[in-house]
């Protein structure tokens, strides 16, 4: 197979970016013909490096898609799962006990608190959103918050704890990708994470106490609560399926046993608790929720989930998996960033170059762990040759990769989040504080010459 040029890699990158750029920002057009065109783009310009023409860029379209096929897996049960949830009573309570203790001064830091811990006990953002994460948008949208300032809130929880979990997958593959050892890996980031993690706490509580002043007038939360109370049985009883899938979690059981564990006792809640209909129960496994509460905003909330609600997201997500896959095998990603990387002098030019390709790779190919991947394979003798230690590269690979993928809507995580959540990835972005601080206080800190670990020194 041949190799493409870096002009060609350069313009091939060019194109799709541009395409996916003005057409979203510009045109408005939908994503999902964006992804179409960019996979036409990427299929044409490796015509001329393939052999048999179009049955290998089929093949390595079919390869892309088959590096996720887990996380494809985990978004039809997470639809799965919010839809039981919501028929169990289990979100209603929550939000019932949310809006009768929790004030909107102290929402947003418990939250990032909450969704913290919870990813680094279960070493998943994914969990994490599509459980806590659904409850405290939901919660937040009934106290009179902004849903993206909440979503982001969300998702800067998530990812720091899935970032720095020793049983995340993300945290695994950046140690093993860069030949270094896991507790090395994750004290290297405390360094960077840990000062980004403590200013997005504090700009979320400075936040909070600006709506402080948002509380809900006695009547309006009076009239939520009664609705609820008509609506659903509240009762502790019904966080029995969260609790379930926490501790399978700690106890490593995979993601879709755990998920599906609990959609099963939420299932069994919903028709014993709440007297509902099993036919009905069933059928919004698929269609999600049918109420209705006699209030719009309580409606919204719980007529979500099913696994329908989730086919736009899983419809965006094979096609840039399918586009990441052509990218990755024909080589245009390896080439361009190998050329950039000729230029690379300096070692916080390096860990900016690190930040930023594992970034392109999350834009190009769709999916974190294959840019952790490729990064670990390009930049370990450029890290070598600087005589920096390879938990430098490591927690950089996280950083361009795990944190970003986030920000990005048409990757896994990014649409996965938009689609549970139910906000645009571009409302919430700004919002997730540490998924782009992070990244840039490292540079900055590479630059500065701090956290830059020699080989063999001690820490």
């Amino acid at each position: 197979m041949k190799t493409p040029s870096f002009l060609q890699s350069l313009l091939t990158f060019s194109a799709i970016i541009s395409v996916i750029g003005f057409g979203h920002f510009a045109l408005h057009t939908s994503l999902h013909s964006l992804m179409l065109i960019s996979l036409i783009i990427a299929g044409v310009s490796a015509l001329p490096l393939s052999q048999d023409k179009f049955t290998s860029i089929r093949k390595a379209m079919n390869t892309g898609i088959q590096t996720a096929l887990p996380a494809i897996y985990i978004f039809l049960l997470i639809g799965v799962l919010i839809a039981a949830l919501i028929q169990s009573g289990t979100v209603a309570s929550l939000i019932y006990y949310g809006l009768t203790f929790i004030s909107p001064a102290v929402f947003l830091p418990a939250g990032l608190l909450l969704c913290s811990l919870m990813s680094i006990a279960t070493g998943t953002s994914w969990g994490t959103v599509g459980t806590a994460g659904v409850v405290l948008v939901s919660l937040g949208q009934t106290m009179g918050l902004p849903i993206p300032i909440v979503a982001g809130m969300v998702v800067s929880g998530a990812s720091f704890g899935d970032k720095m979990s020793p049983v995340s997958d993300t945290t695994n593959l950046a140690a093993m990708s860069s030949g270094t050892d896991l507790y090395r890996h994750i004290k290297s980031m405390t360094y960077t994470t840990g000062p980004a993690f403590l200013l997005t706490l504090i700009a979320f509580s400075l936040i909070g106490f600006f709506y402080s002043q948002h509380q809900l007038v006695q009547i309006d939360l009076s009239q939520l609560l009664s609705t609820i109370t008509d609506t659903f049985s509240i009762s502790i009883i019904t966080l029995l399926p969260l609790l379930v899938m926490i501790i399978m979690s700690v106890k490593k059981y995979s993601a879709e046993v755990a998920m599906l564990s609990a959609s099963c006792i939420a299932i069994i809640l919903a028709t014993w608790l709440q007297q509902a209909n099993l036919s009905t129960v069933l059928t919004s496994l698929y269609n999600g929720g049918n109420f209705n509460t006699g209030l719009e905003n309580l409606n919204h909330l719980f007529n979500r989930g099913g696994m329908a609600s989730m086919m736009w997201t899983l419809s965006l997500a094979l096609m840039a998996l399918a586009l990441g896959g052509i990218l990755n095998h024909f080589g245009f990603l390896h080439v361009l960033i190998k050329g950039i990387l000729a230029q690379v002098k300096r070692a916080g030019t390096l860990v900016a170059t690190t930040i930023l390709a594992c970034f392109i790779g999350n834009i190009a190919m769709g999916e974190a762990y294959m840019s952790i991947i490729l990064g670990g394979n390009l930049f370990g003798e450029a890290f070598d040759e600087q005589s920096l230690d390879r938990s430098v590269m490591s927690r950089s690979l996280e950083e361009g990769a795990t944190l970003t993928t986030a920000l990005i809507p048409w990757t896994t995580a990014g649409a996965f989040f938009s689609s549970s959540l139910g906000v645009n990835v571009f409302d919430y972005a700004p919002w997730a504080i540490l998924n782009w601080l992070n990244p840039l206080l490292s540079i900055a800190f590479a630059y500065l010459g701090i956290a830059m670990f020699k080989k063999h020194t001690s820490r």
